[in-house]
């Protein structure tokens, strides 16, 4: 028996549990997009789709889900403008789209005038589960939603560097301190104190502790755990190593100003090189391989539904 007020908060939102697949697809208003330099990114766009659909098919048949809509819709930003979803993703050019999506709602002129903290911190966009749930419900089915991806080992080695390799006044002391003392043997002082210096085996030791001193976090949780790309029905899937066609062409299809381009500018350390492939093979060298297989299978759904090649 469950107590009276774990009850009354279980019960809103129950009418979302054990759901399936959505609907089919809505294909996209592509009318107003104009000329033919469009069509291959198109296709590879039609490609994605009916993948991540064919996948989630398939892995869905047998599992239910078994999550509350508000926690589901958490990561969405709403744009109401140009009616549009945007699941965030960390590390995939998610500061540059909500710069984008602070445009075109008026908030701003340029994309280029935006710090990184008025991007993050500024509380300017509204998050989906911020609505009542007439109007999540309203806007999941009438608006055009769009995730943008990445290959998920470069996208953990891209948020280990951001948040470890430089000075962090969140990162180090709550995560830094907490991984030090676990998984550092004879750990001096300093680092205990400070949290600064998390060598990149440690992070893992972290990653895939199922006792994990300190919990997840947004920049390495995995995507299907973000945006549940199998209950909510994205209509426009970009990928980071595409960002910049794929965001121009993104642009097109919802009516976006003709001069409202995708910022190109690395929005922090912009003097360290960008993390790539070769970048994530000097990291996985400090791995054994049995650690290298295990963060493989952390991330393994969302290699899968994006149709990414396992490293």
């Amino acid at each position: 028996q469950l107590p009276d007020q774990q009850k009354m908060s279980e019960a809103p939102l129950t009418w979302f549990r054990g759901v399936y697949l959505p609907p089919a697809l809505h294909p996209l208003n592509k009318t107003i997009v104009k000329g033919g330099k469009w069509k291959d990114i198109d296709i590879t766009q039609e490609k994605r789709r009916s993948f991540l659909h064919d996948f989630c098919k398939k892995y869905n048949s047998r599992k239910k889900a078994q999550t509350h809509l508000v926690h589901l819709v958490s990561r969405i930003y709403v744009e109401d403008r140009h009616k549009v979803l945007y699941c965030e993703v960390p590390k995939a050019g998610c500061s540059n789209w909500k710069r984008v999506l602070m445009v075109l709602n008026g908030l701003a002129t340029s994309a280029y005038n935006i710090s990184h903290d008025d991007v993050h911190y500024g509380k300017h966009l509204r998050k989906l589960d911020s609505y009542n749930l007439k109007e999540i419900n309203t806007r999941l089915n009438m608006y055009t939603k769009f995730i943008f991806v990445r290959d998920p080992m470069e996208r953990l080695v891209s948020a280990f560097r951001d948040k470890f390799e430089h000075p962090n006044s969140y990162y180090h002391p709550v995560f830094g301190k907490a991984i030090i003392k676990k998984y550092r043997h004879n750990a001096d002082e300093e680092a205990l104190k400070t949290g600064s210096g998390v060598k990149f085996k440690e992070f893992i030791q972290y990653l895939l502790d199922s006792h994990r001193p300190v919990g997840m976090d947004i920049h390495w949780e995995q995507i299907s755990k973000l945006c549940y790309p199998c209950l909510i029905n994205y209509d426009f899937i970009g990928k980071f190593e595409t960002l910049e066609e794929d965001s121009n062409y993104f642009l097109q299809l919802v009516g976006a100003p003709a001069d409202l381009k995708f910022p190109k500018f690395k929005d922090r350390h912009s003097s360290d090189e960008r993390t790539s492939a070769e970048v994530v093979r000097q990291y996985l060298k400090e791995l054994s391989k049995e650690e290298r297989q295990l963060t493989y299978n952390f991330y393994y759904l969302d290699y899968l539904m994006f149709n990414y090649t396992s490293p």
